[in-house]
């Protein structure tokens, strides 16, 4: 029996995990993970998918603790699975198994044993994810995108209180990217969703809470758009020519360039206008991101306790 857990935040604290061979992936990690759809924004080695796997229960930590509600995550890890829905980074398939037989069976291994309440659940997972009309074609032959559906289907049977997607968009197409995102989505309505990524877009248009990881730690935590309006007026832009972007490095802090049309257009971070040239635009999330990965000062960042406080019911 599934046990009676309200929504609840998830802490993590201190949580280190170092591998066999000495690499420290998660380095004393103190988290608050609200429920709803959270955003764990960070590039690719930073620990995510550690952090990630270790939440689900499938590895252990090497110090820490990880509390929802009154369940000790690390210890009890039964509870937890009975309530997960996981969807790592990829994912291997039987070849030629349709999608349809594929989710049955995964819908056995979790314990859906009646087979008219089983046949129903498919069903309505594969309409839910629009792959009912593929449903007799082999999973190994999908689009990517298609497999990334899939992958969702499969991790929303025994209607999950919590569902881990881990680099979901990776490799998308921008129309498979959209309608993975909008379905993700509409499953936030009803369980709480971790969504790891690499992509600042993922997260700017989902998630009303974020963190960022970077070398294993956590660097920040907030509200997207409150993150953003810290850096109201201080992020500034201006075009230049290839052979001026070195100058321009060493006496700016360059947060990001892009080529355009032949030139660059740099966004630099001052707190003052920095001169001629230089016009202030609106500061977007990746200018946030950027501002972390180059641990510029710039933003108040929240620091978790690294004692567990009582948890509170939200």
């Amino acid at each position: 029996m599934r046990p009676n857990l309200a929504p609840s935040s998830i802490q993590i604290r201190n949580l280190t995990k170092t591998y066999p061979n000495g690499y420290k992936a998660l380095n004393g990690v103190n988290l608050d993970i609200p429920m709803g759809m959270f955003g764990l924004l960070g590039p690719n080695g930073a620990g995510k998918s550690s952090l990630m796997r270790t939440i689900a229960t499938l590895q252990e930590a090497t110090e820490g603790m990880i509390q929802w509600g009154d369940i000790n995550v690390l210890e009890e890890k039964v509870k937890v699975r009975q309530m997960l829905g996981y969807l790592p980074q990829s994912f291997g398939v039987y070849p030629g198994v349709s999608a349809e037989d594929l989710l049955t069976h995964f819908a056995t291994l979790k314990g859906i044993t009646n087979g008219k309440e089983r046949k129903d659940v498919v069903k309505h997972l594969l309409h839910q994810v629009n792959l009912y009309e593929a449903r007799d074609r082999a999973v190994s032959g999908f689009s990517g995108g298609m497999r990334q559906r899939f992958g969702i289907a499969q991790a929303l049977l025994g209607d999950p209180r919590l569902v881990i997607v881990d680099e979901p968009t990776a490799g998308l197409d921008p129309a498979e990217r959209v309608r993975f995102l909008n379905l993700l989505s509409e499953i936030s309505e009803r369980a709480a969703i971790i969504l790891s990524t690499h992509i600042v877009e993922d997260v700017s248009e989902l998630c009303p809470q974020m963190a960022v990881l970077i070398a294993g730690q956590i660097r920040a935590t907030g509200q997207p758009m409150g993150l953003m309006q810290q850096l109201t007026g201080k992020v500034w832009r201006i075009h230049l020519k290839r052979d001026e972007l070195p100058t321009y490095e060493e006496t700016f802090q360059i947060l990001s360039t892009r080529f355009f049309m032949g030139d660059i257009i740099a966004r630099i971070y001052s707190e003052t206008d920095p001169g001629t040239g230089f016009e202030v635009v609106e500061p977007d999330l990746e200018d946030v991101y950027f501002c972390v990965m180059k641990e510029i000062p710039a933003l108040q960042l929240h620091r978790m306790a690294s004692t567990l406080d009582p948890v509170s019911q939200i």
